[in-house]
């Protein structure tokens, strides 16, 4: 935006107050002229011309008084007694103006000498001089003062001369020859020159020292005054004292004088509005050379004034007067003493000025930062010394030089696009700006020079300075902040944004780039078996490899651990099954590079890559496209690693489904949702219930009854790999069950019911230190569960598990007669070294087992050497999953001793299962009979006979 434009914006009324005021103009022109051509036509008659010549100027001198009073009331009080006394002189002149109108108009009279008319235009002159001494610049020292007085009587004396040898000499020797009247006559002959020389010695004094403040008043004031003072010596010029009668044209200075006095406070347009500060120097226009040194040829023009009065007397051929020869002395005298003081000041200057560019010079020389002044024109006009130490060149060579000669072409564009933008600019608004480019060393390098910019005379004046190991520096740390330090890849920072820049820039309509999420199968065995070093060094040849498989253009990047990605642009390609089987091809030859053997620390270590591919659909953001490729390598890696999978849309929503149901699960146990049920555990060979298994359900808000095949999990996966709340919710859902297992035991104990409990707790839990230590004995304690009457059925478990914090867990327990169950026996980690460092009482078979115990041979012969283990080991056995008669009988025969499964019952609640336990027996497939292996008795702990016989079966809940 233009300067004009910005002006405007900030000030809109600024237009409207211009057209008033040269409305205002106009108007004044318009009456001043009118009044002229009046008085010059003699007014159509001598009365009408009476009454405008008197009191036509009273009404003007009228209205200025009342114009210049009620500006004084509305303005600081600095300024306010100026006004104030233009009010008065102008009340005077309005006044005698009155007077003669009175005596010439009214009475119809000659105007008397002296009268009071000549009274009040004697006091019209010294109000008006004290109003501009009060508007002049004050002096701040004593010889301002001094020289001010002297100014003021070299213009007043000079005048002076001139004005006696034209008429005052005249005036003065008709009142020493002693007639009747004369002495008061040329008293006021002598009084109206006079103050009118004061007056203009004023005017002009305040011309070369008015204020700053409220200009365009002043100086419309000043000319009103002046106007007036012109009036008032054309009238006292003998030419047309004698002559002179109201309502001439003279008359019309007077009244454009007045109107031009009242017009100044309000009708002229002010330089600065009310309120707000001057200008700073630098924004002024500069004066021109004649105007700035008239202040100093003013004493000279008052003397050659003063020499013009004294040669009018000689050339004439009269005597000069002793008043003249005495006012040019005191001229001339005055000229010397301002003279002098002048050239005291001068010698002050002078060796201020010396001084001070001493200084300057000690400045600049002694800077570090090298100083350059430019011509408009580009050439170097000076340049300082420190260019040697900073440029490596010396500075006498770099004068005269072009700048544009000096800078990188490449720069060169940018500087002289700010160095035009700061010229245009305001100087109040940027005094200064910064600019960074490249410049040419000595040496023929390019150092980055910051240089700050200043204007000087058209031109600029540089400061610049080698900011080239900073820039350096910078560079460094931003790539130290967008890439990888250990690969020197991108981190995810930068990889994220170009991935945007790929999505939003010209390739925005490109929908076949496409983002490759990769890790590394296997890097944490590598860590944990050969180190992190060689983890190290195989993620540094690693990332070779990925960067060294990608083309130019593409990025490939770190994003943390064994996980890499890399952006693959797109062709521009329309064909999207094409473009799919592209970027698959390049991502499964990916896949084989990463999987080539590493050479690290002298062995050969191998790891493989699952790759997650996800391509830019219209619409998409960076985050999505980035977690797509992220949610296809999880799937990679869930269906066998070491592949390449290409995002579908189920995937999110498989994602979505899974994170909505462990939500629900973290806010079910608050809200009451949970459920526990009990599976009968029924003895194979006599089909009695010898204990319970406590089961969760989940019943939600809508009525829909999890199992435990869709809840848990959910909550085993949070215990395993999910810090924070999600762990915490399911510590909290095991704690639940434990705590609800044993209360509704001990309920059934007190009522006759003496069934074991059987509760299922993973190793990880039973040891997890948010978990009191004492807490499953403190709960037997509370509720008084018997001795033998809780079953733990410990879980597969983590290797990662301490096994001998295990064990001492397991047989602290175990002393206080809880009996201890491995399940999953068969699976999993449940193997040899339980058997014989646990002390475990029970032996749960998998349901993988059970289930093709009938059908597989192979799984029949390892179920039976299982069992036959149990009983070598003097253990009972319980199968899980036993949901056929043809299951029942195949166990019993193999020597299990106990069941589980939906061919006997399926989990009940409580008023179901109490009516199960005081029936206390199920049917047993194929009849009772005794186990074909001697060794585990149908009758150990988990055996409590009770009931009768004769109850009616319970169907499955």
């Amino acid at each position: 935006m233009s300067a004009p434009g910005a002006a405007l914006l900030t000030r809109p009324p600024a237009a409207a107050d211009g057209g008033r005021g040269l409305a205002a103009q106009l108007l004044l022109a318009v009456v001043s002229g009118g009044y002229a051509v009046g008085a010059a036509l003699g007014w159509g008659s001598k009365e009408v011309a009476k009454i405008m010549g008197d009191f036509g100027l009273s009404t003007a001198g009228l209205l200025a008084a009342v114009s210049c009073y009620h500006y004084a009331r509305t303005i600081d009080r600095r300024e306010r007694p100026a006004w104030l006394m233009f009010a008065f002189s102008s009340l005077m002149g309005a006044l005698g103006n009155a007077v003669w109108g009175w005596y010439e108009v009214i009475l119809g009279q000659e105007v008397p000498e002296p009268s009071l008319a000549d009274f009040a235009f004697l006091c019209f002159a010294p109000p008006a001089i004290v109003g501009l001494l009060v508007l002049a610049k004050r002096p701040v020292t004593r010889a301002g003062w001094v020289c001010l007085g002297l100014d003021s009587w070299l213009i007043g004396g000079s005048l002076l001369t001139l004005s006696w040898s034209l008429a005052l000499a005249n005036a003065a020797r008709t009142a020493q020859s002693g007639a009747p009247g004369s002495v008061p006559r040329a008293a006021l002959s002598l009084a109206y020159p006079l103050l009118d020389i004061a007056l203009v010695s004023m005017v002009l004094v305040l011309h070369f020292r008015r204020s700053a403040n409220n200009r365009s008043a002043v100086n419309t004031a000043i000319a009103a005054l002046a106007l007036t003072v012109l009036s008032d010596a054309l009238f006292t010029s003998p030419l047309l004292n004698t002559t002179y009668r109201s309502g001439e044209i003279l008359d019309a200075g007077w009244f454009a004088g007045s109107l031009l006095l009242a017009y100044a406070p309000w009708g002229a347009r002010r330089a600065e509005p009310a309120g707000r500060a001057a200008p700073p120097r630098a924004e002024r226009p500069h004066s021109r050379p004649i105007t700035g040194s008239l202040p100093a040829l003013t004493p000279y023009l008052a003397a050659a004034v003063c020499t013009l009065g004294i040669l009018y007397n000689v050339v004439d051929g009269r005597k000069v007067d002793r008043m003249v020869v005495f006012t040019g002395c005191t001229v001339v005298l005055a000229l010397v003493i301002r003279q002098g003081i002048m050239l005291l000041d001068n010698i002050a200057l002078t060796q201020e000025l010396a001084q001070k560019e001493n200084h300057f010079r000690s400045l600049v020389q002694g800077s570090s930062d090298v100083i350059m002044i430019a011509a408009p024109t580009g050439t170097l006009r000076y340049v300082s010394p420190a260019a040697a130490g900073v440029y490596g060149r010396e500075a006498e060579e770099l004068v005269g030089s072009e700048l544009a000669t000096l800078i990188h072409p490449d720069d060169l564009g940018q500087v002289v696009h700010e160095v035009r933008r700061f010229l245009a600019a305001q100087p109040a608004e940027e005094p200064t700006t910064r600019i960074e480019c490249r410049f040419r060393s000595g040496t023929g390098e390019w150092l980055n020079v910051e240089s700050t910019v200043n204007r000087h005379q058209g031109g600029l004046i540089l400061n610049s300075r080698d900011v080239t190991e900073r820039v350096r520096l910078q560079a460094q740390l931003q790539h130290s902040a967008e890439h990888d330090p250990l690969t020197d890849l991108p981190n995810r920072a930068l990889f994220t944004r170009r991935v945007r820049q790929a999505l939003t820039g010209r390739r925005s309509g490109d929908h076949s780039t496409a983002v490759l999420f990769i890790d590394l199968d296997g890097f944490k065995a590598v860590n944990d078996t050969i180190g992190h070093q060689a983890g190290d060094e195989l993620l540094v040849e690693a990332a070779h490899r990925l960067q060294a498989s990608v083309r130019a253009g593409d990025t490939a990047a770190r994003l943390g651990g064994d996980e890499f990605a890399a952006l693959i642009l797109g062709d521009g390609s329309r064909d999207r099954s094409a473009r799919e089987y592209q970027v698959h091809e390049i991502a499964d030859r990916l896949r084989t590079t990463l999987a080539q053997p590493y050479r690290i620390a002298g062995s050969e270590v191998r790891v493989a890559a699952s790759i997650g591919v996800a391509f830019a659909d219209p619409g998409i953001t960076p985050s999505d496209l980035m977690r797509n490729a992220d949610l296809a390598m999880y799937r990679a890696k869930a269906g066998g690693k070491d592949r390449v999978e290409l995002y579908a849309p189920q995937m999110q929503a498989e994602v979505v489904r899974k994170a909505e149901l462990a939500g629900r699960l973290r806010s079910a146990l608050h809200d009451g949702e949970f459920t526990l049920l009990h599976q009968p555990v029924v003895s194979l060979a006599t089909g009695e219930v010898t204990a319970v298994a406590a089961q969760a359900r989940w019943r939600s808000a809508q009525g829909i009854l999890f199992t435990p095949a869709e809840f848990l999990r959910v909550a085993e996966h949070s215990e395993a790999g999910a810090p924070g709340q999600d762990a915490a919710r399911s510590a909290e859902l095991g704690r639940w069950l434990l705590a609800e297992a044993v209360e509704e035991a001990a309920e059934r104990h007190r009522a006759g019911h003496d069934v074991p409990v059987a509760v299922r707790m993973t190793a990880q839990r039973l040891l997890d230190r948010s978990m009191p230590r004492g807490s499953v004995e403190a709960l037997l304690t509370r509720h008084g569960l018997p001795s033998g009457a809780l079953v733990l059925e410990l879980a597969a478990s983590d290797p990662r598990v301490p096994f001998d914090e295990l064990e001492r867990r397991l047989t602290a327990l175990h002393r206080l007669g809880v009996r201890i169950a491995l399940d999953g026996f068969g699976s999993g980690y449940a193997a040899i070294s339980a058997l014989r460092r646990l002390p475990v009482d029970l032996l749960k078979l998998d349901r993988g087992l059970v289930e093709g115990v009938v059908e597989s041979a192979r799984l029949h012969k390892i179920t039976a050497g299982l069992l036959r283990i149990a009983n070598d080991l003097g253990m009972q056995s319980v199968a899980d999953g036993v949901d056929l008669p043809e299951q029942v009988m195949a166990l019993r025969a193999m020597g299990c001793t106990h069941g589980q499964g939906t061919a006997f019952s399926g989990p009940l609640d409580e008023y179901r299962l109490r009516r199960a336990l005081v029936r206390g027996t199920f049917p047993v497939p194929g009849g009772t009979a005794q186990p074909a292996l001697a060794g585990g008795s149908s009758g150990g702990s988990m055996v409590i006979r009770r009931g009768s016989n004769n109850e009616t079966p319970v169907p499955p809940a």
